[in-house]
């Protein structure tokens, strides 16, 4: 990942290589690499994941087409 610092802006290049990293989600991957996470949990966390992704969809999808 790279960022361009100009007119040696260092606060502004630090918030656009946050950004970027959140929206890699680098942060998230750093916090649950923090601790070992087994396989059966890990299976579990997804699964959970997958369900708050479908849902919130189907909400999103609700609301624009209204069915």
């Amino acid at each position: 990942m790279q960022v361009v610092v100009r007119d040696n802006n260092v606060d502004q290049a630090l918030r656009v290589l946050k950004k970027k990293m959140q929206r890699e989600g680098v942060f998230r991957e750093m916090k649950l690499r923090r601790n070992y996470e087994k396989p059966s949990e890990r299976k579990a966390r997804e699964k959970a994941e997958a369900i708050r992704r479908h849902r919130k969809l189907m909400r999103k999808r609700l609301d624009r087409e209204g069915y």
